[in-house]
């Protein structure tokens, strides 16, 4: 595969455009554009590693700016930067256009042999976002299609849609996209072949304002695709698709006229199929990842694939093959007869609660920074399945009040975190690990799905895992 090429005929050849934000997507973003013709200009709030480079390319590092410099064509804005961002204000009040990667990478797309560029796949939702799309990259492969999953995961759309294999062709033929909610606030002309919301539950909406403007930016995914797909169990995901030309629903049950479901325990496609009573895709046992939610994510990742055409075996080859991403319910090792399994990227109580459903006694390490988000509900639906609970983080007492309310007999251990003591982040989850070690019997669960943030303790919600399974595998355990 060749580096990305420039072109006569892009669309932002000659203009001026403005880089705010100089993360991942930002520099691939100002690669993309030097490349096109653009004249590029950065900026950020300090000056990182990749503008020596991005400078001796031809780009332009302004520091960090609140206004627009004259002449300024288009901004393209990181997804950390929030609407009232006052560089992008200014820029709005300028009537200069704003949008983000994914915005610019629609925008940028190459033709195929056909003449059209290859389609995207759409994913968003609060939760679940890049299993399904990793699911959905699966199939996709098993379907012969060179697919990649990109955006919010794995490589920058700007990058995926703009290279080409050695023949000078596209290098992908369709594309498994996963976009946040930031990112959609951003875009406004993405026309997906298929686009899905997973779930939207009460997060970002201090990025936002307002849970409204929160789901409304993820229902943007939806707007210019033929085909919308949510799972019939979550209420606000459900009620955005309902009013489309074409929904499509997911369901844990049996599947009406027009849904994707489970009939006795196989996957079912009554939504695509040519036989009105559903296609068999996959036994339900088949598939490697536990838990309802992934259910729920394997049966609207197959929808999307169906959508365009993909088969029902490639469906069952590529869900057969799929083996989760890192840090969602992975199980690190067993020990003395329990297991251990990592779901940091838990990191909301949404997510925690479809982790903690997939197993039924369960030792439940949680925690952090919750962002003001209300565990009650949470605590409350759990309960009966907690063998015990160790908290941990800046946070932990709001949990335990929950768990004094909620699950009053359930043992709770407390363990001191990196800033309460002079203890590093490693030693702090030594400490959880062996605590929930003395309150688990064989047959339970200790699981990692701490329903909050990290960066109080850890690095990152990776560092929090990595910590985690550190600490089990001192313990001896076989995976």
């Amino acid at each position: 595969m060749s580096d990305v090429v420039s072109g006569h005929d892009s669309p932002v050849a000659g203009r001026t455009v403005l880089v705010a934000g100089l993360g991942v997507s930002g520099v691939a973003a100002a690669r993309v554009l030097l490349a096109q013709g653009a004249a590029v200009l950065l900026t950020d709030a300090a000056e990182p590693a990749a503008v020596a480079e991005l400078s001796g390319l031809g780009a332009r590092w302004l520091g960090a700016v609140e206004t627009l410099p004259d002449g300024v064509d288009l901004v393209v804005t990181s997804p950390g930067w929030r609407p009232d961002a006052p560089l992008l204000v200014d820029a709005a009040g300028r009537g200069v256009e704003v949008i983000g990667e994914p915005e610019l990478a629609w925008r940028l797309r190459l033709p195929g042999p056909d003449g059209v560029p290859a389609p995207w796949l759409a994913v968003t939702g609060t939760n679940g976002k890049t299993t399904t799309v990793t699911m959905l990259e699966a199939i996709l492969t098993a379907a012969g299609r060179r697919a990649v999953a990109a955006g919010n995961v794995g490589r920058p759309l700007v990058e995926v849609v703009t290279a080409r294999d050695d023949d000078g062709a596209p290098a992908f033929d369709v594309v498994a996209v996963e976009l946040s909610s930031f990112q959609l606030h951003w875009s406004s002309s993405l026309a997906p072949a298929a686009a899905a919301v997973l779930n939207v539950a009460d997060d970002h909406t201090d990025w936002h304002g307002s849970f409204a403007a929160y789901r409304d930016a993820k229902a943007r995914i939806l707007e210019r695709s033929p085909v919308a797909v949510a799972d019939a169990g979550d209420p606000v995901a459900s009620a955005v698709v309902a009013t489309h030309p074409r929904p499509v629903t997911v369901t844990l049950g049996e599947p009406a006229p027009g849904q994707l479901g489970v009939r006795a325990g196989a996957l079912v496609d009554r939504a695509f199929a040519d036989d009105p009573a559903g296609e068999h895709l996959l036994a339900r046992e088949d598939l490697p990842v536990p838990g309802p939610h992934n259910t729920v994510n394997a049966l609207v990742a197959a929808a999307l694939a169906r959508a365009i055409g993909v088969d029902a075996a490639a469906v069952r080859r590529g869900l057969a093959r799929f083996r989760g991403g890192a840090h969602r319910n992975v199980l690190v090792a067993t020990v003395d007869g329990v297991e251990y399994v990592d779901d940091s990227k838990a990191t909301n109580p949404h997510a925690a609660g479809a982790s903690l459903a997939a197993y039924p006694r369960v030792v439940w390490i949680a925690g952090g920074l919750l962002k003001g988000a209300d565990v009650d509900p949470l605590v409350s639906a759990v309960a009966p399945r907690l063998a015990g609970v160790v908290l941990l983080g800046r946070d932990r007492a709001v949990v335990a009040r929950s768990l004094a309310r909620h699950a009053s007999s359930v043992p709770v251990v407390e363990v001191a975190s990196g800033n309460d003591e002079a203890m590093d982040a490693e030693t702090t989850m030594t400490r959880v690990v062996a605590a929930a070690a003395g309150l688990a019997r064989p047959g339970d669960t200790v699981l990692l799905a701490p329903a909050a943030a990290s960066m109080d303790v850890f690095r990152d919600y990776g560092h929090r895992g990595r910590a985690f399974a550190d600490a089990v595998q001192a313990l001896g355990g076989r995976v």
